[in-house]
């Protein structure tokens, strides 16, 4: 995992140079191993290493084949790209992304679609063509800004704009405070590359969505015949994901919630290394909060883990509330970046690569709001539109919620597919990848995700609605799967919904903050200051709390310019 950078078709190197200096040193807590900028062919590059595969000789730009790489993330089948394509003779480094580069002086772009992996690169061929390309789940993040001098590309977009920042634009607010997370594009004048495109740069102009990599190989897989069959398979699928994930050549582990998907991954993590797999758990010190460590502590007892246990306190909450805003550039009010941060902070200086569980509920259908798109209305049954999350913009919600449909819509066989296309087209790149890439690579650590990997969306497409979902519970065959394998997870237990208790650490102090907040110029432009401090007054809209605190710190760091340490002394008064 990297951070990524660079001027194309500039039509003023030396302009485009230091421009690519300046973004890369907004990028450095992505590549804390050390930093290598270039120009090839008129584009200016920069790479900022977090060194994980090839120690010594993976630094990039890679040079391979006539053609130039620079990359954000992990190709996880390079051993099997060099092997099935006759590279290893050719090749100089065991970096992963040195194949691509030989690859696509054989078959140009097509090349991209052999690719099973997480990245965001950049591509200049021996034929003088540029591209960008992102993974088809968008993983890994890539943003464009078109500017005079040439296409800027960087892996976060408050690099692609010094400060100041320009306030965001209308529909991105009522996006962040309606649903969590944009649907639109990326503040700052950014443009999010959309997972799997692939864009080209011919003469200083981005041409968009020049190919669109599918998430799944094909030819579709044949539907399993029953269960017994369809377990044998996905615990083949599974293991060789993880197996693949693992590759590295520093310390990895996970992060165990104890629930469905990391117990899978610890599970298998567990069978396929011969040592005690590292495993972080992050719990509440508040009476009556959600706490996953007894259940995780089980897990890996069971599995004999070398378990760690970390608690969130107060005191972190309001530490770690305006780092989170800090980092998350791109914003989400996901409470759940708060844990996350926590975790890497713990993880930090024991690991390096971390798996997670991302993924799980959206490919095997996980959520409660899949079971009630599959409802009729009779019954409660709704289509998975999402409700606005907050009362203080409820008259212009619907705009947001119009924003989702759109971005959402599509053609999936069945109603439980639809919905569950729809979280993976927004949800997921938008709210739950970006907080993972944002709150490791704070920490310069790499977050990898093995559901979200092609081998397992094309097993997970292939299943029927019936083994996804079976009365009241999602998931259904990756439970069947882990009560065989793992029955210390207990995986049909009632699940403890994961909640971060915000409320409580926000309420004896909430008045106050109404007051602070309702000043604040960038809050004041998107609500009233009577509603900012009825919210904050009101024991009713306690929900609406922590994502409106969220986003005055936001704008103080990220429009204003103030420090994490400023921004909470601002809100607060001091804490």
């Amino acid at each position: 995992m990297c951070g990524i950078a660079g001027v194309l078709g500039a039509s003023d190197l030396a302009l485009a140079e230091a421009e690519t200096k300046r973004m890369i040193g907004g990028l450095l807590h992505r590549g804390p191993d050390g930093v290598r900028y270039e120009t090839v062919r008129g584009h200016a590059l920069a790479h900022a290493r977090l060194s994980i595969i090839d120690l010594e000789g993976g630094w990039q730009p890679i040079h391979a084949g006539g053609a130039t790489v620079i990359g954000n993330g992990e190709i996880y089948n390079y051993i099997e790209l060099a092997a099935d394509h006759d590279l290893n003779s050719v090749l100089s480094t065991g970096s992963d992304f040195e194949p691509l580069a030989h690859l696509y002086a054989r078959e140009g772009p097509k090349a991209f679609r052999r690719l099973r992996g997480m990245y965001a690169l950049c591509l200049i061929g021996a034929d003088g063509r540029v591209f960008l390309a992102r993974d088809p789940f968008g993983i890994k993040p890539l943003y464009v800004r078109e500017l005079p001098s040439g296409v800027a590309f960087a892996s976060e977009p408050a690099a692609l704009m010094p400060p100041p920042h320009p306030a965001p634009d209308k529909a991105l607010v009522e996006d962040l405070l309606t649903l969590g997370y944009r649907t639109g594009d990326a503040p700052f004048g950014a443009t999010s590359l959309d997972p799997g495109e692939v864009a080209e740069v011919r003469d200083g102009v981005l041409i968009r969505h020049v190919d669109r990599l599918p998430r799944a190989p094909g030819p579709a897989r044949p539907k399993p015949n029953d269960e017994a069959a369809a377990l044998i398979a996905l615990d083949s699928v599974l293991e060789n994901s993880v197996a693949v994930h693992q590759r590295s050549d520093v310390p990895y582990g996970l992060f165990l919630s104890g629930g469905v998907d990391s117990s899978i991954i610890a599970t298998l993590m567990a069978r396929l290394n011969a040592r005690p797999v590292t495993a972080f758990t992050c719990g509440f010190d508040v009476p009556g909060a959600a706490d996953e460590r007894q259940r995780a502590e089980r897990i890996a007892r069971s599995l004999n883990l070398d378990w760690r246990e970390t608690t969130f306190t107060e005191e972190d909450f309001w530490r770690l509330a305006p780092r989170v805003a800090g980092a998350l550039d791109d914003p989400t009010t996901d409470y759940a970046c708060l844990p996350t941060l926590k975790l890497a902070e713990a993880a930090k200086g024991v690991l390096t690569v971390v798996l997670s569980g991302e993924g799980g509920d959206e490919l095997f259908a996980g959520y409660g709001r899949y079971r009630r798109a599959l409802r009729p209305a009779w019954l409660g049954g709704r289509p998975p539109t999402p409700r606005a999350r907050m009362p203080a913009l409820a008259d212009r919600g619907g705009a947001a919620v119009a924003r989702w449909e759109a971005k959402a819509a599509n053609a999936a066989p069945t109603r439980l597919a639809r919905a569950q296309e729809s979280d993976i087209r927004t949800w997921l790149p938008n709210d739950l990848l970006l907080k993972l890439d944002r709150c490791l690579m704070a920490e310069g650590l790499e977050g990898r995700t093995p559901f979200l990997d092609r081998e397992v969306a094309d097993f997970a497409q292939s299943l029927p609605d019936g083994m996804k979902v079976r009365g009241r519970l999602g998931k259904w065959l990756l439970r069947l799967w882990l009560q065989r394998h793992c029955p210390a997870a207990e995986p049909f237990a009632r699940k403890q919904g994961f909640t971060v208790p915000v409320a409580s650490w926000i309420a004896p102090r909430s008045a106050d903050i109404g007051r602070r907040i309702s000043d604040i110029a960038g809050v004041r432009a998107v609500c009233p200051a009577e509603r900012i401090t009825h919210i904050f007054s009101d024991d009713s809209e306690a929900g609406s709390r922590w994502p409106m605190l969220f986003y005055a710190l936001w704008s103080l760091i990220q429009i204003d310019g103030e420090s994490a340490d400023s921004a909470v002394k601002i809100v607060t008064g001091g804490v």
